[in-house]
């Protein structure tokens, strides 16, 4: 129902502002931005985790996105999340963290602000264009902050051999998790082009017909 849409769109919303009063208060407590990780670990888990509802809210319809794109976003960021910031603890106090930390929470308090004020039907221009022109900017901060503390990551991923199942087993089977988090960094080069001139060619449809409409008004 309706309602039922607006309470997602709200409350997804409020969960990323959670993290961002989160971030602004131990960044003035602290008189730093180093290591502000730790300030906003267990509302990013928990909140990150919840995300992985939102591919089955775009597959209903409840919230307007591609489940293909969204199944993408969340799953990558559940990885960095709990496969590579949870289980490396070196990388916790590293600057890239809080790069693509920062970078996805403008990010999604902007896209469900959006969705409430559509849902509303009383969207302000200026959340229309910083929903389709802050991206420019925040998805390749987001993109380089995860790549960095992958790896940043890779040495002692290496050094440990975390997660990795090595021969002779009764299962016949190996696998080495280093290996694996380089071929996942070689993965972005295909997908993040593709996501991100879907992103430039949706702004240049929206605000293009934005542009018409006032001028036909």
């Amino acid at each position: 129902s309706y309602f039922a849409l607006l309470n997602v769109s709200f409350s997804l919303s409020f969960r990323w502002l959670v993290i961002a009063v989160g971030l602004v208060r131990a960044y003035l407590a602290k008189g730093s931005y180093h290591s502000l990780y730790y300030s906003i670990e267990k509302p990013l888990k928990f909140f990150q985790t919840g995300a992985l509802l939102e591919i089955l809210h775009c597959a209903l319809g409840i919230v307007p996105s591609s489940v293909v794109l969204t199944a993408f976003q969340v799953m990558s960021r559940v990885f960095l999340t709990w496969a590579v910031t949870h289980s490396v603890k070196e990388v916790q106090t590293e600057d890239s963290v809080l790069l693509f930390v920062v970078a996805w929470t403008i990010t999604e308090i902007i896209r469900y602000s959006f969705y409430t004020f559509s849902l509303l039907n009383h969207l302000p221009y200026l959340i229309k264009w910083a929903r389709y022109t802050l991206f420019i900017v925040l998805y390749p901060m987001g993109v380089s902050g995860e790549l960095l503390t992958i790896y940043a990551a890779l040495p002692f991923v290496r050094q440990s051999g975390l997660y990795s199942i090595s021969l002779p087993n009764k299962y016949n089977f190996s696998f080495d998790y280093y290996t694996f988090l380089i071929l996942v960094m070689i993965s972005y080069i295909p997908i993040f082009p593709q996501l991100y001139f879907h992103m430039l060619h949706q702004r240049r449809k929206v605000l293009s017909h934005t542009e018409e409409h006032k001028k036909s008004e």
